[in-house]
């Protein structure tokens, strides 16, 4: 997420290089606080709308595990007008259902730690404001104290210069996505033979729910 990414990169910032290599550093250190109180307010938004997210994930959940009671209430009600054609339609419904609820769930599952990434990052880069409005005067003035290094600080500067810790997490990031690509078309290249087999073993679930159910009418009766 380039949101993250961009607060990642505010809080990592050093306050005090930023200010050293700064033309003018009190307006720097503002911009800087600017730049937090901006990321902060749009990174709240984000967490607000991930928990909204979450909770409509859990009611999807609940919805489909209603759904599939529904339809094995109507299984059974077929079994009982001995209809085993209408019966094993519900089961399919129900499976469907049950199948769908399993998958919200597992997105809530997910998306509780998508929340709780952003409160992380939120609460990181709320506490980076705090110490860059505390130390904003203070990194003013030794800046000012410092301007007769300031040879010294350039020497330094050029010391420093060259390829930082974002190139090579970008170089990662773009290994990880070529993986990940690979990975997703060897999946779907595989996709028909599973499809296959997920159809057996549900027609094959089908039709052990249909015979507990007629098990059960015939205990009952």
């Amino acid at each position: 997420m380039a949101l993250l990414e961009r607060v990642s990169a505010l809080v990592r910032a050093n306050l005090n290089d930023l200010i050293d290599k700064a033309e003018d550093p009190e307006k720097m250190i503002k911009q800087v606080i600017i730049d937090m109180q901006n990321q902060l307010l749009q990174l709240k938004t984000q967490v607000a709308i991930a928990i909204a997210d979450q909770h409509l994930l859990a009611k999807k959940a609940l919805e489909n595990e209603g759904k599939q009671q529904d339809w094995m209430r109507k299984a059974e009600l077929a079994v009982e007008k001995t209809d085993d054609a209408l019966a094993r339609a519900a089961l399919d419904r129900a499976l469907a259902n049950k199948e769908l609820a399993e998958n919200f769930h597992q997105q809530v599952g997910d998306q509780k730690s998508e929340v709780e990434s952003l409160k992380s990052a939120f609460s990181k880069l709320e506490g980076k404001l705090g110490e860059a409005q505390a130390k904003s005067d203070l990194l003013i003035a030794r800046h000012r104290r410092a301007r007769a290094s300031k040879k010294a600080s350039e020497a330094k500067m050029g010391l420093n210069a060259g390829a930082g810790p974002d190139t090579f997490d970008r170089m990662k990031n773009k290994v990880n996505h070529a993986e990940a690509v690979s990975q997703a078309w060897a999946e779907m290249a595989g996709d028909d033979i599973e499809d296959k087999f997920a159809a057996l073993e549900k027609e094959k679930e089908i039709d052990r729910l249909l015979t507990e159910l007629k098990g059960r009418k015939l205990i009952t009766a």
